[in-house]
């Protein structure tokens, strides 16, 4: 008998192998080293080997299906309700060929190499947004102890901090001023650290056709159309537009039971960096809606006026939401509503 099935609970040392046959029998289980671990593979029939989504996933996913391996990924919490007893390594294991086994369960798509490219751009550049911010609000908080307030904006920080640094009329200590200085200048280099992430995100969108097709999109720039790209791929691994819509958390939360529909807020589930960015870009649609008279906007200003601005925000990032899934998914041009 050969192994049909292979999980591998994936670690950053040790790894956890656990293979079934065709009937679901257990035919191997066995702890290997990370410097084993293709070697174990490599001796192996080609078989399905499924693992769950975490770091290292996609990297290894990579590397099995070049060896003619059929590679699936499952999402960790579709794992958990498997785990029979108390988790150990061998018990997480055999918990995802259990997931694994059903046929209706769900996977994540492997990523290329050019996507971990594109999310590693967008990660960093996340971190240093916030990283500014988080600069910004302590400079305020720190000056405003020595009776110096700055308006609250990014602007008025930039502005006004070189000169409130050379106030020798305020009461900032020259140990203060010195500290003043050295945030100012990690602050302006983070600005132009975020200045080049951007122009690395737009030389990839002008590179890749997907995502020029996506822009043409209201409420879809470059840094939405490139951060689809880099999650979804051709999005082809949802079967419909709502699908899509859900995995980004864009959807209703559902509680029903008895035949009642209970529907609630949206379910927040996925990714949410690219769920943000969608409602960001929705959100710029809808204060514009009122200057166009166009199908879309007129559907916005009625959301608007019956359910409130929030509301037609994340309606219309749902709406946005499948519309990238068929652009992706079907290869097709945006056509603009009349």
């Amino acid at each position: 008998m050969k192994v049909a099935l292979l999980s591998i609970d994936l670690a950053k040392n040790v790894f956890q192998l656990y293979g079934v046959d065709e009937r679901g029998h257990p035919l191997l289980s066995r702890r290997v080293s990370r410097n084993k671990l293709l070697e174990s593979i490599v001796s192996l029939p080609c078989c399905r080997i499924v693992m769950e989504a975490c770091g290292g996933a996609h990297y290894w996913a990579r590397r099995f299906s070049a060896m003619g391996h059929h590679v699936q990924i499952i999402a960790p919490r579709f794992v958990k309700p498997f785990v029979k007893s108390q988790k150990n390594d061998r018990n997480d294991a055999e918990a995802i060929v259990e997931a694994a086994s059903r046929p209706t369960m769900r996977y994540v798509a492997v990523n290329s190499v050019q996507q971990q490219d594109i999310q590693s751009m967008h990660r960093i550049r996340s971190l240093l947004m916030r990283d500014r911010i988080a600069q910004i609000n302590q400079i305020r908080g720190l000056l405003a102890e020595y009776g110096v307030v700055i308006a609250q904006t990014a602007l008025k920080v930039r502005q006004q901090l070189p000169a409130i640094i050379d106030d020798e009329h305020n009461e900032l200590t020259e140990l203060s001023r010195s500290m003043m200085r050295d945030m100012y200048e990690r602050l302006v280099l983070l600005d132009k650290q975020i200045s080049r992430y951007d122009e690395l995100i737009h030389q990839v969108h002008k590179a890749s056709p997907a995502s020029q097709r996506l822009e043409k999109i209201r409420g879809v720039g470059p840094l939405i159309a490139t951060a689809v790209i880099a999650a979804a791929g051709s999005a082809t691994e949802f079967s419909n537009g709502r699908q899509f819509a859900a995995w980004l958390g864009l959807t209703p939360r559902q509680h029903s039971s008895g035949g009642k529909d209970r529907l609630s807020g949206i379910t927040k589930r996925g990714n949410g960096y690219l769920r943000m960015l969608l409602v960001h870009g929705a959100r710029s649609v809808v204060q514009q809606a009122i200057k166009h008279t166009d199908t879309l906007s007129r559907w916005i200003l009625e959301v608007q006026a019956r359910r409130g601005t929030n509301i037609a925000v994340v309606a219309l990032a749902n709406k946005i939401a499948r519309t990238i899934w068929v652009l992706l998914a079907r290869g097709l041009e945006y056509a603009p509503p009349a």
